[in-house]
């Protein structure tokens, strides 16, 4: 090691001469002791590390090109290679492979199942539930492609400067490999905060569907009038019987527990509100009556004697 160093001090007036960008005070003579040209050297150096910012790209192909055709380069990567085994000695066993995160794995698990539905449906409301769940998806998946376009350009780009930075300093493959998983994590919470946001979208879009259909889930319009009608004319005691509740759910095609709750939800608004149901009460009453009154009159022509031709 020291030996390399020597070397490297020996040769820096002759050979870094002309090389621009490397350290050259070497070749100003023997002024100063060991230790003062040391300090000046790292002094150069820390100045030109300062100084790369304002380098152009020509400057700096140039410099590159010096280190790289400069006859110490390998003496100065063998240098970084035994400082590097003396520091990753210590860090090795740090290194480990981490688990798959578990709740990215419990997000892509709900957008799966979301994948399958419910069965076909040509009501209007399914329609539009799986119009909207459409576009969730889409925009899930037009921002899914830029994330990993992203990814995967950064993650070149990195790849690419190290790559070529292993001509100067020692990088291996796996490093190489280990620092794409570091960059793949670091976006994994960009993609975690996009599935996050897509389920609780569709868990939005699934709740207002579903309070839409409950609310919208009343029985046609030649149901209510039955079940309207036999409240209405049973209004001193609407309260059907067990056949009665069978039989209108017969002509309503409905179930007798729809029945119930139907009579049960229908009193209490009408006890609630009199006033309100007096009108409907009147409406219903004079169209029983109307009713009774023609089947009457349809009686009585059918039970009328016939009148004989006259002769």
């Amino acid at each position: 090691m020291d030996e390399q160093t020597r070397l490297m001090h020996s040769h820096s007036g002759v050979g870094m001469a002309g090389h621009p960008g490397l350290p050259q005070h070497m070749q100003e003579g023997t002024g100063g002791s060991d230790g003062d040209g040391r300090k000046q050297d790292i002094g150069d150096i820390l100045q030109q590390i300062m100084t790369i910012t304002d380098q152009s790209l020509d400057e700096a192909q140039a410099r590159k090109h010096a280190l790289n055709c400069h006859r110490m380069k390998p003496a100065l990567f063998n240098v970084l290679c035994e400082i590097k085994e003396k520091t990753v000695l210590s860090i090795r066993g740090a290194q480990e492979e981490e688990p798959p995160d578990p709740q990215l794995m419990r997000l892509d698990n709900m957008l799966l199942a979301e994948g399958g539905g419910s069965g076909p449906d040509n009501s209007t409301e399914h329609s539009d539930y799986r119009t909207k769940l459409t576009q969730i998806r889409q925009i899930y998946h037009t921002e899914l492609e830029k994330y990993e376009q992203a990814c995967n350009e950064f993650t070149t780009h990195v790849m690419n400067l190290l790559r070529e930075q292993s001509r100067t300093r020692p990088i291996s493959p796996k490093e190489i490999e280990r620092m794409v998983n570091i960059i793949h994590r670091k976006f994994s919470s960009i993609q975690m905060q996009l599935k996050q946001s897509t389920c609780e979208a569709v868990m939005i879009l699934r709740s207002r569907f579903l309070d839409a259909r409950r609310k919208r889930r009343n029985f046609n319009k030649q149901a209510t009038e039955i079940l309207n009608e036999y409240f209405y004319s049973h209004l001193s005691n609407p309260y059907p019987s067990e056949e009665a509740k069978e039989e209108l759910g017969k002509k309503c095609a409905i179930t007798v527990a729809q029945v119930s709750n139907w009579f049960g939800n229908k009193r209490i608004r009408y006890k609630k509100n009199i006033g309100k149901f007096q009108e409907e009460a009147n409406m219903y009453a004079a169209r029983t009556a109307v009713n009774a009154a023609n089947a009457s009159s349809h009686g009585s022509q059918a039970n009328s004697p016939s009148t004989p031709n006259s002769a």
